[in-house]
């Protein structure tokens, strides 16, 4: 009896952050529309039919390029995260590791925003996404418990907690900061005092 395999092409991860990469690289330069996937194949040097490997369509690869940066991102802000330290210490390192992930990484928050405003962002369950993050509500939920954070929904918390991290670490928003440990520190301090009772 003979036998016939087909052979499977093996996904490489260094071709498939290559795509992500050159996705996002497209869409802050000429937007969703004109970043085809063609373009985006020949920007991170592959063919058109190795992405289709790793991607379904050009919907597909946007939205888990999305999430794939959304990914990254919980995984550096939480890098050694301690729920068990004193609330404040807890956010704060939450704080610095956000601040240098977007300072770095400014392609990445630039792309999230774009898509944040786009009708691929109704692709993507953000409840899910979101639960990378939930280290950090238990958190600012136990602040409120012990009465050391204001009672009051986590969306007015995000607003004094995360978003200001969003603008400072961000260049292109805030371009005569210099993100030095002493302004994250006073940033974070002033945030605090939002928040805190």
């Amino acid at each position: 009896m003979i036998v016939y395999f087909r052979s499977m092409r093996i996904k490489d991860e260094a071709k498939q952050s290559a795509i992500i990469d050159a996705t996002v690289k497209l869409v802050n330069e000429i937007g969703f529309v004109s970043s085809s996937v063609s373009k985006i194949a020949k920007e991170a040097n592959v063919s058109p039919a190795t992405l289709y490997i790793y991607y379904k369509n050009k919907e597909d690869l946007l939205v888990s390029t999305y999430l794939e940066i959304k990914q990254r991102l919980s995984e550096e802000i939480l890098s050694e995260f301690n729920q068990n330290a004193p609330i404040r210490d807890s956010l704060y390192k939450f704080w610095t590791n956000a601040f240098h992930f977007i300072s770095q990484n400014n392609s990445y928050f630039q792309y999230t925003e774009q898509f944040a405003n786009s009708p691929y962002s109704e692709k993507v369950n953000h409840e899910d996404v979101e639960k990378s993050f939930t280290p950090i509500y238990e958190v600012l939920q136990k602040g409120i418990e012990q009465k050391i954070i204001k009672n009051v929904s986590f969306e007015i918390l995000s607003v004094f907690m995360f978003y200001p991290i969003m603008n400072l670490s961000n260049a292109r928003l805030c371009k005569n900061i210099t993100a030095d440990s002493k302004t994250i520190e006073d940033a974070f301090q002033l945030a605090w005092d939002a928040i805190k009772l």
